[in-house]
């Protein structure tokens, strides 16, 4: 039955009777990619951009209070200081990943805006939690969000100085727009080849993982923010996402 095709199945189909693939993306940015796509697709590839979000398609705005006070916590930081922290609408960090990603952030001891999605919708039945005692130990340093936060404002302001993300191109996309440098700690779908474009860009650096399992430590967090944010090599990040 219709219901019981899968999306990917359906985009395939799509593409092998189509004459011509429009695709999220620029020549000057993509395009090794896009040749790639057109030898896999045997179609023409059509760069349709970009297409960064505005302000009239970010989603849903929070109340003009709770924009206030994000940004009188952002004005009272350091330029170019703050790391914002957010993995995305899909990903959700395993326990012992958040664990760790919290410790990192603690660990490195910057300022921090972290937009945390504790679970996949209401039928989640796996909630993850902040180590004991995280929210205390980082009070004032640190704020930890736990419903929808307006990305491009936080992302425009000039306190904030890195960005860790999943690698989502859409995320990725705004941190390009507003030139702030990316830490990539991917978990699931594309994300993992979004990152590995970028790090061969120099436009972003990967949280180190073990080879075997996949898993990242809280210092390894650490060591790249600081690396990213201040660090004299990762001074080729902090230029090359301006470019």
């Amino acid at each position: 039955e219709e219901d019981n095709v899968s999306d990917v199945f359906r985009m395939l189909s799509s593409i092998e009777r189509c004459d011509i693939v429009a695709v999220r993306g620029c020549s000057e940015f993509d395009s090794e990619w896009l040749k790639v796509l057109e030898t896999i697709y045997q179609k023409q590839v059509f760069p349709v951009g970009q297409l960064p979000t505005t302000a009239y398609d970010a989603g849903h705005e929070p109340t003009d209070d709770a924009w206030k006070d994000i940004k009188a916590w952002l004005d009272k930081q350091e330029t170019g200081t703050v790391i914002y922290v957010a993995f995305g609408s899909e990903a959700k960090p395993s326990q012992t990943e958040l664990t760790e990603i919290a410790h990192g952030l603690e660990l490195s001891g910057f300022p921090f805006f972290w937009v945390l999605r504790t679970r996949r919708g209401e039928t989640d039945p796996e909630l993850v939690q902040l180590p004991e005692g995280f929210e205390e130990r980082t009070k004032g340093r640190g704020i930890v969000c736990t419903s929808w936060a307006p990305q491009l404002k936080i992302l425009r302001h000039e306190s904030v100085g890195g960005f860790l993300t999943h690698s989502g191109w859409s995320s990725v996309v705004e941190a390009i727009q507003f030139e702030k440098p990316l830490v990539l700690l991917t978990f699931l779908a594309d994300q993992g080849l979004n990152a590995r474009v970028l790090e061969d860009k120099k436009m972003g650096y990967s949280v180190p993982r073990d080879e075997g399992d996949g898993r990242f430590t809280r210092e390894a967090v650490a060591e790249s923010l600081r690396l990213v944010v201040v660090g004299k090599e990762g001074n080729i990040y902090r230029q090359k996402i301006k470019e």
